[in-house]
């Protein structure tokens, strides 16, 4: 009867850890679910945003491409602090914070009344972002038992791509509501129910995060944080939340013998016990725990110089490899998406339907590439992932080349109307000029211009049988008023901003001008055949296996700091490039921008064949071993 007793107690217990298990492994990955969020969400927002908020905010398309790049330069600020913060207030706070931080965003954004506005939203989700994005996966090591580690890890890497097909399928929902409108409203209905779409695209936003917020609530926090201070009591109730209470205390024990005062004699108390003949499963698992939180961000476990001789390599290796990542364009791609697709051909909802194809399809692969991984070999999938990448851009930028070839160049003829630094033409005018085509075919007008340092585009997409817009160029609408930070920074002899002064009296440059078709539907289903290709090499190669490498190639005394440099680096080309990609664009076109990507992405197919070592299936110190010598 006793055994019958006990028997039906551990089951009960066994479920209890099961169910907490699952439970944090839902809530984590659920954090991976609001960074894919925060990458993806902006696609389906921006062209609503752009066609309204720059009418009445007077939006440049440089100010714009600050607001897409908001989340990533926010991402860059936190991501350099969240070890920090980490290990000052807890892993579990941090994840709450993190989850605030997003909430707060929502309204700030969805109810934004001007640039400002936006751009703090932008800003606050990114710092959210990144503080998830490092610590999620720090938790997770620190929390879960040896043999699920690698599961959660997955877990998050698949939700956050989950969340970009979560923001996409928000996005074409809007659309189709915009499309509804545009053939039952008139230009005013219609104006309105586009500002409604992008701020209820973001209102749509606070669900997850409420949702994420609110489970982190229910955590408890590493035990290997609790332990660090000292809270032994704490530490044990967290561990024998997902472990039995025989597995929590020989594991609370390896993990008080492995947290003397220098992080040196820990080091060599780890690995006496890991490799001595006394070395059990559960000491060889708490050494492997505390390796992996350190690439996670924690402290290293003894320090080294990044410049030392035998860390150069694999340093600037890893730099290199991060920054390439970056430079493929993938980051870019997902947030302008849409409108990519819009400028290929595909209309409306559609071009919305394509960048949810294009989300799913990179959910869809990353399951294959985790799948693949461990039996390929990371060398291998980088080269086919970022050969297929290349060849995929390279076709995307000669059909974009076809396209805007046909346009006629109206340059000269635009800087020729201009009168007292400023450009008006009526519809009849743009029908005179060629730009809008009486009951003809849909016409694209683009028109790059500047005022001394400032730019912007304006891009209008002419309708067979629809009103034709006016075009109104004025210095108003373009130089924004100076900033404090903007004086401060030129102070510094650092600001990267235009000054408003140098360009009061600048004269109005019509940098480029082209008029043109509209590409076909078909046209935009092949530059949309493209994009899907792309996505599937960088979600089979890239996408995962360049934080395998980043990991592994950095060597233990250099991983910390070198890895936040890494990091860091690739936040930055991310950032930049989402920033110039709009006034790019609208200057010079697609095609250079896609051919841009295409040389970039060649020479991390180059760095991958010839500089990247295989690491499946070797230990961390044969991998550094090979770089010693």
């Amino acid at each position: 009867m006793l055994s019958i007793t006990d028997s039906m107690a551990a089951l009960r217990a066994t479920s209890r850890h099961d169910w907490y298990t699952g439970y944090l492994l839902f809530i984590a990955g659920t954090g991976g679910l609001l960074y894919g969020i925060d990458v993806g969400i902006i696609a389906g927002a921006l062209p609503y945003l752009e066609s309204t908020a720059s009418v009445l905010w007077h939006l440049s398309a440089q100010q714009l491409g600050f607001i897409v790049a908001a989340v990533l330069l926010g991402s860059v600020l936190s991501s350099l602090l969240a070890g920090a913060i980490a290990d000052l207030i807890g892993r579990r706070a941090t994840l709450l914070l993190a989850g605030v931080l997003f909430c707060v965003s929502i309204p700030v954004m969805a109810m934004a009344g001007g640039y400002t506005a936006l751009l703090l939203g932008r800003l606050l989700q990114g710092i959210s972002g990144g503080l998830i994005g490092v610590v999620a996966p720090l938790y997770l090591a620190e929390c879960l038992a040896p043999q699920l580690r690698g599961r959660g890890t997955a877990l998050f890497q698949l939700l956050l791509t989950l969340g970009l097909v979560v923001a996409a399928l928000i996005g074409l929902y809007y659309a189709q509501q915009v499309e509804h409108a545009a053939r039952h409203s008139d230009a005013a209905a219609l104006f309105a129910v586009k500002d409604q779409a992008w701020r209820s695209i973001f209102w749509f936003c606070l669900i997850p995060g409420l949702a994420f917020t609110a489970g982190v609530l229910q955590l408890s926090e590493s035990p290997r944080w609790l332990l660090q201070r000292g809270h032994i009591e704490p530490a044990r109730r967290a561990l024998r939340r997902s472990r039995s209470a025989s597995v929590a205390e020989a594991e609370l024990r390896e993990m008080q013998l492995a947290t003397p005062r220098t992080p040196a004699s820990s080091t060599a108390a780890a690995a006496s016990r890991a490799d001595g003949p006394t070395g059990t499963a559960t000491d060889a698992a708490a050494v492997s725990v505390r390796r992996t939180a350190s690439t996670a961000g924690a402290t290293p476990v003894q320090a080294g110089s990044l410049l030392n001789r035998r860390y150069i390599y694999p340093f600037l290796l890893a730099c290199l490899i991060l920054a390439c990542n970056q430079a493929t364009g993938i980051n870019s791609i997902l947030a302008y998406a849409v409108n990519i697709l819009a400028q290929a051909g595909l209309p409306g909802a559609v071009a919305n339907l394509g960048d949810v194809a294009i989300k799913v399809l990179n959910a869809l692969m990353t399951i294959v590439a985790l799948l693949l991984v461990d039996r390929k070999g990371r060398k291998f999938l980088l080269m086919l992932g970022s050969g297929g990448i290349v060849l995929s851009l390279l076709l995307a930028g000669l059909l974009f080349q076809s396209a805007e070839g046909r346009g006629a160049d109206l340059r000269p003829v635009l800087q020729a109307r201009v009168v007292n630094d400023e450009l008006a033409l009526s519809p009849t005018d743009l029908q005179a000029l060629g730009a809008a085509r009486a009951g003809g075919d849909a016409t694209l007008l683009t028109v790059a211009y500047s005022y001394g340092d400032f730019t912007n585009v304006q891009t209008l997409r002419i309708a067979s049988g629809a009103p034709v817009p006016t075009l109104h160029l004025s210095r108003a609408a373009t130089v924004a008023a100076d900033s404090v930070l903007g004086q401060l920074f030129r102070r510094l002899h650092l600001n990267p901003f235009p000054d408003p002064a140098l360009a009061a009296d600048a004269p109005l440059r019509i940098e480029q001008a082209r008029a043109g078709p509209v590409p076909s539907q078909t046209h935009g289903w092949l530059v949309a055949a493209c994009i899907l290709g792309f996505i599937a090499s960088f979600a089979v190669g890239p996408g995962v296996c360049v934080w395998l490498a980043l990991s592994e190639l950095m060597p233990t005394r250099i991983r910390s700091n070198g890895m936040s440099i890494a990091l860091l680096i690739n936040q930055f080309v991310s950032t930049v490039i989402a920033a110039l990609f709009l006034p790019t664009v609208g200057r010079y076109g697609y095609a250079p921008m896609f051919y841009f990507w295409a040389g970039c992405t060649l020479l991390y197919f180059l760095a991958a064949a010839l500089l990247l070592p295989e690491t499946k299936g070797k230990t961390l110190e044969e991998i550094e071993a090979h770089f010693a010598r």
